[in-house]
């Protein structure tokens, strides 16, 4: 493959800059520009060597270069890591000699695609690095990493290898049709690994909520009648005033949205419309749209005035946790639920309960998905060996289970591209920053 080149550091003027090559030929052409006491080709893997960058006796700058030699580089290939100084003219020089010295400029994603393609890491282990580099929480860091790391391949690639097994021996079987008495695939233990792979298959199914909460922050919506004091409750958590605060019903009239960090987990809360029976046209808008974000949300803060009757939340579309909170405790606030003063920013109690809950999600699945390509793919695997299921039940022939069987397997390996295609790696790594 041709030698590739691009700026790895974040575009900008800084301290420094890490320009990468990889390639078969990335020692050689990087040596033609590099002068130091050593030279890169004489260097041993794994190795820093520090000097100059010059060309026709122009010196444009003093560098370290890193070493890396194939197979043991992120890419499996040779691979020069280029730190010079962060100014964007030297960096932008660099890459200009580089490509004249015989290197290509890369694409969005080029490095881990090529790593995928040399066999350094599966699929889902590149999207995540893609994931670790937009983190903007520890939660979503930690998913990232985990995934880096392998959990979901790793997970998958169990079920899969297990199963591999078992559609082998009904494909044996097929060979052998003439003799309907043989029977390679114990059907009792093909039905006993279909219910094991659907129970785990459903429980990655479901972590995907949380998954994907993490990924993009978990909807938390605040609601409650009007004038409560939901408006006042966001703008204290977000220590900003965010919405407008009055005293006339009816004045949030469409939700509205913000994201909060709390103990390294990313929020995405929602102010809503306050929940009550109204003629007022857009008024019903804004409260459809609330009932819309209660059924959406993970979490759903309860806000009660406790100054008032308590008013207790009906809707049957609810999927989250409930916190019920009691407001303007400073007034001599009674009821059940936590006390807080959204107006005095007395809410750290409701803040550690946000924490707890969320932390409790987050805990309940060792292996979670959090991509939407995982989603879909392992979806279709679950209904697979659910057929599978059903045709052991219905008695039917080996030929149709394989067909199953197949399915399942084939939609297990485009999670982790042991199954794909040109198209769907050049959209994966397409959302790639370049140098990466």
């Amino acid at each position: 493959m041709e030698t590739i080149c691009a700026i790895s550091t974040a575009y900008g003027t800084g301290g420094i800059a890490v320009i990468r090559v990889s390639g078969e030929q990335s020692i050689s052409i990087v040596d033609t520009l590099f002068k130091g006491r050593v030279r890169l080709a004489d260097t041993p893997a794994n190795t820093v060597r520090h000097g100059c960058l010059e060309r026709n006796k122009e010196v444009l700058d003093e560098v370290l270069c890193s070493v890396f030699r194939a197979p043991h580089s992120f890419t499996g290939e040779d691979t020069v890591e280029i730190a010079c100084h962060g100014s964007l003219y030297v960096q932008q020089e660099l890459l200009r000699w580089l490509i004249d010295a015989g290197c290509r400029a890369a694409e969005p994603g080029e490095f881990t695609r090529r790593a995928f393609l040399n066999g350094k890491m599966d699929l889902t282990q590149a999207e995540a690095v893609a994931d670790l580099i937009a983190a903007q929480s520890k939660a979503e860091k930690d998913l990232a990493l985990s995934q880096l790391r392998g959990s979901v391949s790793t997970e998958l690639a169990s079920l899969r290898e297990r199963l591999l097994h078992f559609t082998s021996l009904i494909e044996l079987e097929l060979d052998f049709a003439d003799h309907e008495e043989l029977e390679f695939a114990d059907r009792a233990e093909l039905k006993a690994l279909a219910a094991e792979i659907e129970t785990k298959l459903a429980a990655l199914l479901a972590s995907f909520r949380t998954g994907n909460a993490i990924r993009n922050g978990i909807p938390v919506a605040i609601v409650g009648a009007p004038n409560v004091g939901k408006s006042t409750l966001l703008n204290a958590l977000l220590g900003e005033q965010r919405a407008i605060v009055s005293d006339i019903q009816g004045t949030t009239r469409d939700t509205i949205e913000d994201t909060l960090i709390l103990d390294g987990i990313l929020f995405r809360l929602i102010d809503t419309a306050g929940l009550r029976e109204t003629e007022d046209t857009i008024e019903s808008m804004g409260i459809e749209r609330s009932r819309r974000a209660i059924e959406r949300a993970q979490i759903i803060v309860h806000v009660n005035d406790g100054t008032s009757a308590a008013v207790v939340l009906k809707d049957e579309r609810m999927n989250g946790t409930v916190i019920e909170v009691i407001n303007k405790a400073d007034l001599g606030a009674a009821g059940e639920g936590i006390r807080i003063s959204a107006k005095l920013g007395d809410i750290e109690p409701l803040r550690c309960e946000l924490v707890r809950v969320a932390k409790a999600s987050m805990s309940s699945a060792a292996v979670m998905l959090s991509n939407a390509r995982h989603y879909e793919a392992v979806m279709r695997a679950h209904e697979a060996i659910l057929r599978v299921q059903e045709g052991m039940a219905n008695g039917l022939s080996g030929e149709l289970l394989s067909l199953d069987l197949q399915d399942c397997l084939n939609a297990l390996g485009e999670v982790t591209g042991q199954i794909t295609n040109t198209e769907v790696l050049a959209n994966i790594f397409s959302k790639f920053c370049i140098g990466k």
